[in-house]
């Protein structure tokens, strides 16, 4: 009977959030935006061969759009459609990756910050306010620069420089939460550590959370992006967002959709996890539903 409680409660409640998210006009055109280069990214292979992405054929070279290309081609013939496409699998993964890390690693030095403090917790915050003192992008460029620039070492720079905001959006959320009354009965009913947890802080703490998670995708895909602009993240001709801006520079005049393009994806996905992040956070808010 309790595991039917329980199981009753979690998707009256995934229920509940599913319809103050279809009430929000603005989450649900992030929703279909984002489900549009989801798409693209999962099946790039199907959409588009990835040879087309990187063969090149001078004779087609800065070709506007046409039906055989529908985005036209770059200074080397390549199909730009078939870049942008599969630069979306690079851009994503790059965003959601990094994010995702940073998420567990904040998440558990930010939950024993706020549920532990002492020195921990203060020395947690000094290296905190460390990397926040220095601009996220120029750390980022700095830790490529020493480590070399690959894929690997662009990840490892922009997951450090996400940290500390993951860090401290759980520490400030627990430490709020942990003073509530009914935290205070959970404990007085000698409630396990792991249950008031589980059952009572984290429900309530991810609304901060999520929207701290679907804006450090965003940020992280701009951050990735400007590194690969600079040369210092992904290499050419590997097709990411950022590397196409970059080469498309010196044809703004002659050839501005190399522009175009790839600069509106970049511009488009990041308004979508942005209006989808506000969405699930007025969803997931219990105050909301109150």
């Amino acid at each position: 009977m309790k595991k039917t409680e329980k199981k009753r409660r979690k998707s009256s409640y995934a229920a509940d959030a599913w319809k103050l998210f279809k009430k929000n006009k603005a989450a649900m055109a992030g929703l279909v935006i984002l489900a549009v280069f989801l798409f693209f990214a999962l099946f790039a292979d199907l959409i588009v061969p990835y040879e087309k992405a990187i063969e090149q054929n001078v004779q087609e070279r800065l070709m506007a759009p046409c039906a055989e290309h529908w985005m036209g081609t770059d200074e080397f013939g390549r199909d730009l459609f078939a870049r942008v496409v599969h630069g979306s699998r690079r851009s994503l993964s790059l965003g959601v990756g990094t994010t995702a890390v940073s998420l567990l690693l904040g998440g558990i030095i930010g939950a024993c910050c706020g549920l532990y403090g002492s020195r921990f917790d203060s020395i947690v915050m000094r290296l905190c306010d460390i990397l926040n003192s220095v601009p996220g992008l120029l750390f980022a460029l700095a830790v490529v620069a020493a480590l070399g620039s690959s894929m690997r070492n662009l990840l490892i720079a922009v997951t450090i420089v996400s940290l500390p905001g993951f860090i401290r959006i759980v520490r400030s959320v627990i430490l709020s939460i942990v003073e509530q009354e009914y935290i205070m009965a959970a404990r007085a009913c000698d409630s396990s550590n792991r249950t008031i947890i589980l059952r009572h802080i984290l429900p309530n703490a991810m609304g901060p959370i999520i929207i701290q998670a679907s804006m450090s995708v965003a940020s992280m895909m701009l951050t990735a992006a400007g590194l690969s602009f600079i040369g210092m993240g992904v290499q050419p001709p590997t097709p990411e967002w950022g590397v196409m801006l970059s080469t498309a520079r010196d044809y703004m005049t002659t050839a501005p959709y190399l522009l175009l393009f790839p600069g509106s994806a970049i511009a488009l996905s990041a308004l979508a996890l942005n209006l989808v992040g506000d969405g699930l956070r007025d969803a997931l808010d219990p105050k909301m539903k109150a």
